[in-house]
């Protein structure tokens, strides 16, 4: 889903699966940018997940499965596989707002498990949390013992003298859950220049109360770093519901799924469900046919070969130019 219109240099072109190893370690070294030749590639890519009617993950389909239309135009498809070792970033959000206090030490056992089964060698993950404010609690590394120390951490944080949730907002909780800031933050500031998949996964109760950003500005920030929004709708069944409705809205408009954690869906099964949907993704790329970089948001659908089967994908997409 992961995309917007890039002037890459041939050294990191993310869609030439050759050079995927070399890709980090571009990263990672410094690069005299006037020693590097760059193209022009109006080049849009795309990570679909497709399901069939009982919502099983379909990974065995051929270009030829695939329509591609923006803005109601049909675009020819240049790049087509099934190819799941792309290099992965993950953003890990977690609510530790004091709605989510009884929750946090199972969402960190968990989210250390996905990650020791999740992240390969050219993987990399990042941990931020979002109470009263937003703080990144590991930076972006492929060491899954530093990801553990993180997420052993996990701490409340609300407004100074205490947040007591309940089912009407009061003057002293308005700036407890800054979800949108948090959202924002990873993919501007985390996201927007890594290369491969992006996945931010969001674990909260969907409620924000204080975030500067709106809704709007979080979603828009996520498109245009072509990060992918899972979410996972947790709640202490102790307080006050959620707002499953913004979980939804971010996740689909991203290209994402939203999950519940329930009696009979627990938060590592929900975990799996996640890993196997990146494992199984199709990367899709096309030339638009309108090649202007002018800001505006094109809207991207898919329609399938066979109508039984329903593609998840991000709903669009902003035509500019690359920080790159």
């Amino acid at each position: 889903m992961v995309a917007t219109i890039l002037r890459i240099s041939l050294l990191v072109l993310l869609l030439a699966p050759a050079l995927v190893p070399q890709q980090k370690a571009a990263k990672e070294q410094p690069i005299d940018n006037d020693s590097v030749i760059k193209v022009n590639v109006n080049l849009v890519n795309i990570l679909a997940s497709v399901r069939d009617k009982r919502n099983a993950l379909i990974s065995t389909l051929e270009k030829a499965d695939f329509k591609l239309y923006e803005d109601g135009a049909e675009q020819e498809i240049k790049y087509f596989t099934r190819e799941s070792d792309l290099p992965l970033t993950i953003g890990l959000l977690i609510d530790v707002s004091r709605s989510q206090e009884n929750l946090l030490g199972v969402t960190g056992r968990a989210a250390t498990s996905f990650f020791e089964k999740v992240l390969r060698p050219k993987d990399e993950a990042f941990v931020i949390s979002f109470g009263k404010d937003s703080e990144l609690l590991q930076d972006t590394t492929s060491s899954a013992r530093l990801l553990e120390k993180a997420l052993r951490g996990l701490k409340v944080s609300a407004p100074v003298g205490g947040v007591h949730p309940g089912p009407v907002p009061t003057i002293q909780n308005q700036a407890g859950t800054v979800l949108y800031d948090a959202v924002f933050l990873a993919a501007e500031d985390r996201l927007r220049k890594e290369v491969g998949r992006k996945v931010i996964l969001l674990i909260t109760d969907g409620e924000d109360t204080g975030s500067r950003t709106s809704r709007a500005k979080a979603i828009e920030a996520a498109q245009k770093a072509d990060a992918v929004i899972y979410s996972i709708y947790y709640v202490d069944n102790r307080n006050y519901g959620g707002d499953m409705g913004t979980l939804k809205r971010m996740s689909e408009e991203t290209g994402g799924g939203v999950f519940e954690v329930k009696r009979n869906l627990s938060l590592d099964q929900i975990f799996k469900e996640i890993e196997n949907e990146m494992r199984t993704q199709y990367a899709i790329g096309f030339a638009p046919i309108n090649s202007k970089k002018d800001g505006t948001f094109r809207k991207i659908e898919f329609k399938m070969a066979n109508k039984d089967y329903k593609v998840q994908a991000r709903k669009g997409y902003y035509a500019i130019d690359s920080d790159f």
